[in-house]
């Protein structure tokens, strides 16, 4: 296969987990070519994402490296497949690459649980709301990329539809219920889509009221992207220099604690939706 100019952060994942494989093996790059009869320089081009490895090869790696847990290998494996063009791809001149990145992690995973405190969940903007908050941006985006990340925002919703909906939990603040992005119609109209969208069966809206005080994390928007297996989980974070998307066995750990903890302190299910419908009420 060529080299890739640009891999994108499942073609990095399914590399970095092949070097923890190879690191926890006690294998240098060096030891694990002659093991595998590779060239050491094409092993790091691998883990870097830069080549792309066949579920064959994966599986001949794992083997070598010692590593026994078949869940974990038949799940490394069957993300070396479908390697074409998502539908992200149409934006890949358009907007930046870490946009489709998320777009390509949200479309694999088997589940996915955001927590927002003062945007409500991307998962669930309207046209009119998400188009309020991109205007926003610093610096300034042009009308046509606005519509381009409307767009691309709203497309990704697609998951939650259809015969086989990706499960979706947002743990969202009552300030983000309060913060009338885009005016006062445009706040309710996103209120009632958030209720309306709560009575699905795979989808759960959680807020966190102002009763609840203190919580931890209050300052980040968080993603939670489950993948086939626990290993393969990623946690996606909003920041003002892009998103960053977190993958390590101790930054995993740390973040399923922090969902936790994010969700107990928010409302049950049922109160969650009376708030909304309060606070639809009264804006």
């Amino acid at each position: 296969m060529p080299p890739r100019a640009t891999p994108t952060v499942r073609q990095q994942r399914v590399g970095a987990e092949l070097r923890k494989l190879r690191e926890r093996a006690g294998l240098s790059t060096r030891e694990a070519g002659e093991l595998l009869s590779v060239n050491p320089a094409r092993i790091s081009s691998i883990e870097g994402g830069r080549f792309g490895v066949s579920d064959e090869r994966v599986r001949m790696f794992a083997h070598n490296y010692g590593c026994s847990d078949k869940p974990y290998i038949d799940a490394l494996a069957g993300m070396t497949a479908g390697r074409g063009r998502g539908w992200w791809e149409e934006y890949r001149e358009k907007l930046p690459s870490v946009l489709l990145d998320l777009a390509e992690l949200e479309h694999h995973a088997s589940a996915i649980c955001t927590a927002q405190v003062s945007h409500l969940p991307g998962q669930l903007q309207t046209v009119d709301y998400a188009r309020s908050i991109f205007r926003q941006n610093i610096p300034a985006p042009s009308p046509p990329e606005v519509e381009y990340l409307t767009s691309l925002r709203i497309k990704r919703q697609g998951i939650f539809y259809g015969d086989d909906p990706t499960p979706l939990k947002v743990i969202i603040h009552e300030a983000a219920l309060r913060m009338q992005f885009g005016g006062r119609e445009v706040a309710r109209g996103q209120m009632r889509h958030i209720v309306e969208m709560s009575e699905l069966e795979h989808l759960t809206v959680l807020v966190i009221p102002f009763s609840a005080g203190a919580f931890p994390g209050s300052g980040q928007t968080v993603v939670y992207a489950e993948g086939p297996v626990p290993q393969l989980d990623t946690v996606q974070l909003d920041t003002e220099h892009g998103s960053v998307f977190l993958h390590a066995d101790a930054q995993l750990d740390r973040y399923r604690v922090f969902m936790q903890r994010f969700e107990a302190a928010a409302l049950e299910p049922q109160e969650s939706r009376d708030l909304l419908v309060d606070v639809i009420a009264n804006t």
